[in-house]
């Protein structure tokens, strides 16, 4: 007989675990599927450790401008095992936080890999334990909250084998900095590696297939991110397709095609950061009838697959691939399940890329609001004039906002610079509550601060800017 709960949620990732909690805090009985670790990717292998690795890059870049700040040390240097550890500690933390909230919310958790079983009136799952055998879990509703992965191109020769060519999971733990590495893609996941091994010295190159670098970003930010970067050593070959990666005595060879010229770059390793797919294998969803485009589950506004009583959420539900929007679409699925009322309002998702400088967006690019026929309102601060920004040597950057020029609403802002990621909430924040720039405008941002700039440009908009 099958064990009987409420919610089965597949995935303990920032999408699976949240939804746990919400689920265990409505009163239903939750258990949580796991084959790896809790906490998923992200806190295991992305977000968090990731995180750690740059700020230790943030900080030993940040020697070489003592200086400035009257500041000196004798001795410049770092223990790459211990950068390597320090970041693997702080996913072990996390992942030790996640276990402590299951059980605080009396969560069950099951350690093993999820299959579901075709023909039962409710959604049966077998779980091929970690511990060896099986057991079989049956509930009302099922979650996939199930991720995904890096996207290879074996017949490109890119597939990695941990020693000349990684994914993220491979840069995460390597056993020293290589001398030199090309990264393949320039989004977000490849432009914060390209960050933290040039912080330590690394020759790095990127190459992107698209015509500029962080490609969903707004065109005015790309271009400074790409001269930002390059002013710090990075190299880039863009727009550039990837013909043949082969592996040498030494490392690797990556021929590249741009402009009707090929050309062949030598590195000790490459990273191979082109993109994800989604975790739908093995699991018997086909069978079941759930449809599966490009890699990835098709669902409704509330997560529903179609099939009764399972739904779908988080980065194998599609895009974008960010934790924080798992979450979101899980609490709001879990609270659809439990019958609380319409909660599918859409809000704006914010994007952040944790490089040097911080690139930070939400909401519609300037372009994009012209493609929607729209007449934006767009308006821009320099960090250069920022007294924060002067006071701290971090004077790089700016913010810019969209607005619609006929209702006034803010429909998007983008920014680069130190610490905008821990800005961009307050302009997500404005838009969720439909903020016009009326209502911007009259807010008191505190002095001084970076977020001054949010003003600003919120000012500038409207031909009202003050410091400039």
């Amino acid at each position: 007989m099958a064990d009987t709960f409420d919610v089965v949620i597949i995935g303990s990732g920032p999408g699976g675990y949240v939804t746990a909690i919400r689920s265990a805090q409505l009163g239903l009985k939750t258990a949580i599927v796991e084959r790896e670790a809790l906490g998923g990717i992200c806190l295991n292998w992305g977000c968090i450790p990731t995180k750690a690795l740059l700020k230790s890059g943030e900080i030993y870049e940040q020697l070489d401008h003592l200086g400035d700040y009257g500041l000196s040390v004798e001795k410049r240097g770092f223990d790459f095992a211990k950068v390597i550890a320090r970041s693997r500690k702080v996913a072990g933390q996390l992942n030790a936080g996640v276990a402590f909230l299951m059980k605080k919310h009396k969560v069950e958790v099951i350690e093993g890999t999820a299959r579901f079983e075709k023909g039962s009136m409710a959604p049966k799952v077998v779980v091929a334990l970690k511990a060896g055998g099986s057991r079989e879990v049956q509930a009302k509703h099922v979650i996939l909250a199930t991720g995904a992965r890096a996207r290879t191109l074996p017949a490109a020769g890119l597939e990695p084998d941990g020693e000349r060519v990684w994914t993220y999971r491979e840069a995460l733990v390597p056993k020293a900095a290589p001398k030199s590495l090309i990264v393949i893609g320039s989004g977000a996941i490849g432009i914060e590696f390209a960050s933290f091994f040039r912080a330590l010295g690394s020759d790095v190159t990127v190459i992107e297939a698209l015509p500029r670098i962080l490609p969903v970003e707004d065109e005015e930010v790309s271009k400074a991110a790409h001269k930002a970067f390059e002013k710090r050593g990075l190299k880039f070959r863009v727009p550039a397709n990837v013909k043949r990666l082969t592996k040498t005595k030494s490392g690797v060879a990556v021929e590249v095609e741009a402009g009707g010229k090929t050309e062949t770059l030598e590195a000790d390793v490459a990273i191979v950061a082109v993109g994800i797919v989604g975790n739908v294998e093995d699991m018997g969803l086909e069978a079941l009838g759930v449809k599966i485009e490009r890699t990835h589950v098709v669902v409704d506004s509330h997560g529903a697959t179609g099939v009764p009583g399972l739904y779908a959420i988080g980065d194998v539900a599609g895009p974008p691939w960010l934790a924080h929007k798992a979450s979101h679409e899980g609490v709001h699925c879990i609270e659809h399940v439990a019958g609380l009322g319409p909660t599918n309002i859409e809000s704006p998702i914010p994007g952040c890329t944790y490089s040097t400088p911080q690139i930070a967006s939400v909401g519609l690019t300037e372009a994009q609001a012209k493609e929607q026929g729209r007449e934006p309102k767009v308006g821009r601060f320099p960090f250069r004039v920022n007294g924060k920004a002067i006071a701290a040597g971090e004077t790089e950057g700016f913010v810019k906002t969209v607005f619609d020029g006929e209702t006034g609403a803010l429909i998007g802002a983008h920014m680069i610079g130190a610490e905008v990621t821990e800005m961009i909430q307050g302009f997500t924040l404005a838009m969720t509550l439909e903020a016009t720039e009326a209502e911007l405008q009259a807010t008191v941002f505190p002095h001084p601060t970076l977020s001054e700039a949010m003003h600003e440009a919120s000012l500038d908009a409207y031909g009202m800017v003050l410091h400039i």
